[in-house]
């Protein structure tokens, strides 16, 4: 999104410059300079402050320094000078509460990708821990990696989430700033680039519960990918909520009054839905959309889990609950650690109305998850990670990763993203988040590789079921398993997470190497002994992997394969054999 720039020896000299500035305390001929750096952080360093009094806006100011004279003579696609789209990023990830450091690496986020400074002087200039989240965001080298770049990137940001979740909220907070920007793009370019968005990072904010990021990646991808739908679907929300008074108004002071006899202060209010979501709720058939579809009743109590399930008790006592519909993400949070109590009701209109139950303390992990968790944790982002229920998805995600391939890695990600979750149980009690609409295979698979692979049945309540049974929220699983099972082909058929696709592909691709290894060394053996040769004999005095070896295979059973498979003719091997 970049326009021309200076030739690299011009930008190189910049940095050296920029380098020499570093040192931020005390007077001294850069005045001037510093006094423009502060002017153009303003906003960010009052927003940083907001989250951190005590914060020392010398680091910032730093590193937008090295920004602005490492993307100089570089321009965005409006227009603007570059650098406004990294301060951009900080910007949002200020408003976040985000620490110093991740403001700092979203400052330099792509001067390494984008400009002559390396990674090494960002190690050198800001320390270890900003290089690390740097690095983390920075895309592979397309001359290098071909096609191959985007899945590739999306591994290494993966990876590098693994070990610091900061680098995935910073990726989350870049995409967003590119969405809000996007116009300046030639539309084709808009709707691949917001059709990724949608596939694969804003399903990436949804896992991590940052909603406040997603609700607006996901409109602004949808403006963009789909401009005559989101036109629609604005203005059905625009006329309904028109009426949202008239709806939700007697509905409300009801609420309310039942809520104050139960002796509870809590906060009742209306909270529009955001336009996607819409959309995919009425497969964009959004004509006469009703204020109680474009919006919902959010009851935000003062007090404790128990004070919520009392707020429940209140709602339905006030407005009639519809049968079947209260869903308890208190007891059984989701799998991003979200917490309320939804119901749906009847107005006394007779429009049904859908209610949000939660407390105060779960509104910043609704809003914000894993960030409000990063910032409880300070400086402990490791400990951030490890072993966190909510980040299961990830834990799975790199134990698959590492087997596939550059095209079924993106494949599997998007499919491993796709939709919502649902959460099964085992005989223990152990809570596993799967997909909509994974079976019975899937389970056996996110229990374990091993446990995966072996599975003949499933018991699910009790009663003996299919591998490919499909699976809903509430289920108890206990998955049968036979030392002698083993993957088929079938199940191809019947798994639908990355995770288990990926292992079954492998294991599948495991047996065809060997009994194609069989086939060839069969042959072989045939072959030599038509010449009074034994290859059992040669094997034993290593001829075989010696001749193997010569002819650039690593093992034995890569030669026999090829044999197999007809690359490696048995003509060709025969003189070798009798030389030796």
């Amino acid at each position: 999104m970049t326009s021309p720039v200076p030739s690299r020896p011009a930008r190189r000299a910049a940095a050296r410059r920029g380098r020499a500035m570093l040192p931020w305390g005390g007077p001294g001929p850069q005045a001037a300079r510093r006094a423009a750096v502060r002017s153009a952080l303003a906003p960010l360093l009052a927003a940083h402050r907001a989250a951190f009094p005590a914060g020392d806006p010398r680091e910032l100011c730093r590193a937008y320094d090295v920004a602005e004279r490492m993307h100089r003579g570089q321009l965005r696609k409006s227009g603007a000078p570059y650098v406004t789209h990294p301060l951009a990023v900080a910007m949002i990830l200020a408003g976040l509460g985000m620490d110093t450091t991740t403001l700092v690496a979203a400052l330099l986020h792509d001067t390494v990708e984008d400009t002559p400074y390396t990674l090494g002087e960002v190690r050198a200039d800001f320390g270890e821990e900003v290089a690390v989240l740097v690095d983390g965001v920075t895309k592979l080298d397309g001359e290098r990696w071909g096609e191959r770049r985007e899945a590739e990137t999306f591994r290494k940001i993966v990876l590098a989430a693994a070990a610091d979740l900061r680098v995935l909220v910073i990726k989350l907070a870049d995409r967003l700033h590119n969405l809000r920007t996007l116009g300046h793009v030639p539309e084709h370019k808009r709707r691949r680039y917001a059709t990724a968005s949608l596939e694969l990072l804003v399903p990436f904010a949804e896992r991590l519960g940052i909603h406040a990021l997603k609700r607006e990646m996901d409109d602004l991808a949808f403006a963009h990918r789909d401009p005559a739908a989101h036109a629609a679907t604005a203005a059905a929300m625009r006329q309904a909520l028109l009426g949202a008074d008239a709806v939700f108004g007697p509905a409300l002071r009801l609420l309310r009054g039942s809520l104050a006899e139960h002796r509870l202060d809590a906060e009742v209010s209306v909270r529009p839905r955001h336009l996607y979501a819409v959309h995919q709720d009425h497969a964009g058939d959004v004509a006469g959309l009703r204020p109680c579809q474009a919006a919902r009743v959010l009851i935000v109590v003062d007090g404790g889990e128990q004070d919520c399930y009392v707020a429940l008790g209140a709602v339905h006592a006030a407005l009639h609950p519809c049968p079947g519909r209260v869903r308890d993400y208190i007891a059984l949070p989701k799998f991003n650690l979200y917490q309320a109590l939804h119901t749906r009701v009847i107005s006394p209109d007779g429009d049904p109305l859908d209610v949000i139950i939660q407390s105060r303390a779960m509104r910043p992990v609704a809003e914000h998850g894993i960030v409000a968790h990063i910032r409880a944790a300070g400086a402990d982002t490791a400990g951030t990670v490890a072993g966190r229920r909510d980040l299961v998805w990830l834990s799975r995600l790199l134990a698959w990763q590492s087997d596939a391939t550059s095209a079924a890695f993106l494949d599997g990600l998007r499919i491993d993203l796709a939709g919502g979750n649902i959460a099964v149980f085992t005989p223990a009690g152990d809570v596993v988040a799967l997909p909509h609409g994974a079976t019975a295979l899937d389970f056996a698979y996110a229990l374990g590789t091993e446990t995966g692979a072996h599975s003949i049945g499933a018991l699910i309540n009790g009663r003996l079921a299919p591998l490919s049974a499909e699976l809903r929220s509430g289920y108890v699983v206990e998955i049968l398993t036979d030392p002698e099972g083993s993957p088929t082909p079938d199940w191809l058929q019947v798994a639908t997470t990355a995770p288990a696709r990926v292992h079954i592909q492998s294991w599948l691709s495991g047996r065809q190497t060997e009994e194609a290894a069989a086939l060839g060394r069969h042959r072989l053996a045939r072959l030599l002994a038509d010449h009074d040769l034994d290859l059992l004999t040669a094997e034993a005095h290593g001829t075989s992997l010696s001749i193997a070896r010569d002819l650039g295979f690593t093992e034995i059973d890569d030669m026999y394969a090829a044999i197999a498979t007809g690359s490696l003719p048995l003509d060709a091997l025969l003189p070798r054999f009798t030389a030796s």
